[in-house]
């Protein structure tokens, strides 16, 4: 894998450090065919992970329990090595260290921070619908979630919205919400109803590689706010979220 290659996959998965990561945001604006391959790594990381993650979750078939020649599980092994190497070259670590879980049972904090690094770092297409169609973004997003969304207004803490997506979660759809800086930093509001698995939850902070996360369940939904920014900061916000979807 070529130096650049390198570069661009550590930039996907927010391995780079923020000196590292404006340089080579400027460089993608710079250089519009990498901007456009960057993209298309992050868009085909998130398909991967789509299609295969749910199978590492699956149930091993009662059948693999039952006696068999030797060079059956030998040879099962070694497809099982081939594959899992295929799989690991094409999608990039998370962060080092961490299994790859899946979607579907990954914790509120976790889904988050993924969503965030999937998208926070497009330069051409960072959402789905934009700022200016932000009224049909709310509608739409709402009668997808099926609650009617509120949309914070963050402009006290310096960060404005730019728009939107709809994301796959483990209980339906998921919303996305997309804010960014003067600078360019951008977080990312992250809503989907509550999973069977997460009780009550008050505010809490969560670490995923180099991206901070604020969440917290009310009601039946559950809401996390992602991005690269220091933790006091990033309370702030997230407490302003909070007082504007709880007046």
């Amino acid at each position: 894998m070529s130096t650049e290659d390198e570069r661009v996959h550590a930039f996907i998965d927010g391995a780079l450090n923020p000196a590292e990561r404006q340089a080579y945001e400027a460089f993608l604006r710079d250089n519009p065919q990498e901007a456009e391959r960057a993209n298309h790594y992050a868009r085909q990381r998130v398909r991967l992970r789509e299609a295969y993650d749910p199978v590492l979750s699956e149930p091993l078939p009662a059948r693999m329990f039952l006696r068999r020649p030797a060079w059956v599980d030998f040879a099962r092994a070694a497809t099982l090595v081939a594959v899992g190497i295929a799989i690991g070259l094409a999608i990039p670590a998370f962060r080092p260290g961490t299994p790859i879980v899946a979607l579907t049972t990954a914790p509120l904090p976790e889904r988050a921070a993924r969503a965030h690094l999937t998208f926070a770092s497009e330069v051409r297409h960072p959402v789905e619908v934009d700022v200016k169609e932000q009224e049909h973004l709310v509608r739409w997003l709402s009668k997808r979630l099926g609650t009617e969304l509120k949309v914070p207004v963050l402009g006290p803490e310096g960060f404005e919205l730019l728009g939107g997506r709809l994301l796959p979660g483990p209980e339906g759809p998921v919303a996305q919400f997309m804010y960014q800086d003067s600078g360019g930093k951008r977080l990312t509001l992250y809503v989907n109803a509550r999973a069977k698995a997460e009780g009550p939850t008050a505010f809490r902070f969560a670490k995923e590689g180099n991206v901070s996360v604020f969440y917290w369940i009310d009601g039946q939904w559950g809401y996390a706010l992602s991005g690269d920014i220091d933790r006091p900061a990033l309370s702030r916000v997230a407490n302003l979220v909070y007082r504007q979807l709880n007046p």
